[in-house]
């Protein structure tokens, strides 16, 4: 058969390319705002057809040109953020935001290269997309410091039959199931076209069996998730339950930090959660660093907060910077401050898991001219990671900005003991981007894996509360003062997933390693 007939759709390096951008930003355009979740099911098809003749070099090739297009499209927010509060010029926080995207680039190339090189007929891919997919994202997840931000499973977020299977295989369940669809309607598409891959023709039958696997599948997903979400219902609907308020103060970050603005930002608070008094709720949960002071040792503004405190017979959640001397240095501590309805200190928990370059400068010895975002205090310490505050007879895990899309940081606080999440995070630093929408909704999966009520205060926006099964039951819009009050259930069973963490990922991790070193002994 003549070459050039061998592979009929995209056999020319200019519609490889432009298939592999497509690939890119369908990805970006299944994620909020764009938030069309139904593109994730075929959105890396386009990739994949690019590199059906090719072998592992070209295939990552474009593979990392698919992938930085959707990271540079997902994360543009990035050099904005860079540009306005890190006051980097755009001739530098646009190449800082190409290289982060090209790093994360790095592993759909990876991928790319993978199954081009391992999958050897058309029927492999069935199995080892998937696998390879969950491994690419959970090594992105935990590599260095660790990136999880909108892992494909994440764009699921607002199908609640669906993602339900988390609570036993974490995101990457989800995130498996989306790759077995791409590869299972790939695999459909290169019988329709008459197209080879890696010079192995397609049968019926391979098509066939692609589309059944993925439909019972899916169909098996769809099933547990309808039998769970009732079986969560019944159980929240007979647990105890208290009565939660979320502040959400509107502090623009440009004031958030000026002394000038430190009274007015704290009568601000204070006036929203006396507006939510009548309500009577068990806790009011402020946000991250929304007393912009040192709180505890400014007098004057602290006394301001435990009069509020003492006058409303509720317990409150106040975000704080706070610091310790320890052996003739301070060290400093992004915190959360529980407060007793008599205005005592009952709890304080500090956040564990810091931003690079925006609460701490990692190589700071080597790199002393970058300098990081948050301003006024010197660099964070990382607190005591899985540690919970005591509410009367409950316990709570705060997850304080950032630390949200950490799903083994949810799942340390559940299991010693938490019977609720809570978020409090300041994202004016992404202004009206994407990113505060994309960061709300990994907060649905926190909820969702672990079977705990998620309740999430924002300075900004997006505020809100998120059942055990995942529905938003209510949110707030971003830029706008509100004081919004749930009651919520208070859970205590432990998930699959809760208990024994990514042991579906690790599987998969194996799995690929075991097919890698067979491919290397058969060489």
């Amino acid at each position: 058969m003549p070459s050039n007939l061998t592979n009929p759709i995209l056999n020319k390096s200019g519609i490889k390319i432009i298939s592999a951008v497509i690939s890119g930003v369908l990805l970006t355009a299944s994620f909020p705002k764009t938030d069309l979740s139904w593109l994730a099911w075929f959105a890396l098809v386009p990739l994949l057809a690019s590199i059906s003749d090719l072998g592992f070099k070209q295939s990552f090739r474009l593979g990392l040109l698919a992938g930085l297009v959707h990271y540079l499209t997902l994360l543009y927010w990035l050099s904005y953020t860079m540009g306005t509060y890190g006051h980097l010029p755009v001739y530098l926080s646009i190449p800082i935001l190409f290289l982060f995207s090209l790093y994360l680039a790095l592993y759909i190339a990876i991928l790319s290269g993978l199954i081009s090189s391992l999958c050897n007929k058309p029927l492999h891919l069935l199995f080892l997309v998937p696998v390879l997919w969950v491994c690419i994202e959970y090594l992105r997840s935990n590599f260095l410091t660790g990136f999880p931000w909108e892992l494909i499973a994440y764009s699921q977020y607002k199908s609640l039959h669906i993602i339900q299977v988390s609570d036993i295989f974490g995101p990457y369940g989800v995130s498996f199931l989306l790759a077995l669809s791409n590869t299972a309607f790939f695999i459909v598409l290169l019988l329709l076209t008459k197209t080879m891959w890696q010079k192995k023709s397609v049968s019926f039958k391979d098509a066939a069996i692609s589309m059944l696997v993925f439909i019972i599948a899916f169909t098996g997903c769809w099933y547990y998730g309808i039998k769970r979400i009732k079986n969560i219902d019944e159980t929240a609907s007979g647990s105890e339950k208290i009565r939660i308020s979320v502040i959400q103060g509107n502090i623009g970050q440009s004031e958030k930090w000026d002394p000038a603005f430190q009274l007015s930002t704290i009568n601000k608070y204070v006036n929203l959660s006396l507006s939510v008094k009548a309500e009577k709720p068990d806790l009011v949960v402020w946000p991250e660093t929304a007393a912009p002071f040192y709180f505890m040792y400014d007098k004057r503004l602290t006394e301001i907060v435990l009069d509020l405190v003492s006058g409303t017979n509720s317990s409150f959640l106040i975000g704080s910077p706070s610091f310790i001397r320890k052996d003739d240095k301070i060290e400093f501590y992004n915190s959360a401050y529980m407060l007793s309805p008599k205005a005592n200190v009952t709890g304080k928990y500090d956040k564990s898991h810091l931003v690079p370059f925006g609460e701490y400068v990692p190589l700071k010895k080597w790199l002393p001219f970058i300098g990081k975002i948050v301003e006024n205090v010197g660099d964070f310490n990382s607190g005591k990671k899985g540690s919970t505050i005591s509410l009367n007879s409950n316990s709570l895990g705060v997850l304080i900005c950032y630390e949200l899309i950490f799903p083994y940081l949810a799942r340390a606080q559940v299991n010693n003991g938490a019977g609720l999440l809570v978020n409090m995070t300041n994202d004016a630093w992404y202004g009206t981007t994407s990113a505060p929408y994309q960061h709300f909704s990994m907060a649905v999966f926190r909820a969702v894996e672990n079977r705990r009520t998620l309740a999430r205060a924002a300075n900004t926006g997006i505020s809100g509360f998120i059942d055990p099964a995942g529905r938003i039951i209510d949110s707030t819009n971003l830029y706008k003062d509100a004081a919004i009050t749930r009651k919520v259930p208070i859970l205590t069973a432990k998930t699959f997933y809760t208990r024994f963490g990514d042991l579906f990922a690790f599987a998969c991790l194996t799995i690929a390693a075991l097919i890698g070193l067979v491919k290397f002994i058969k060489k």
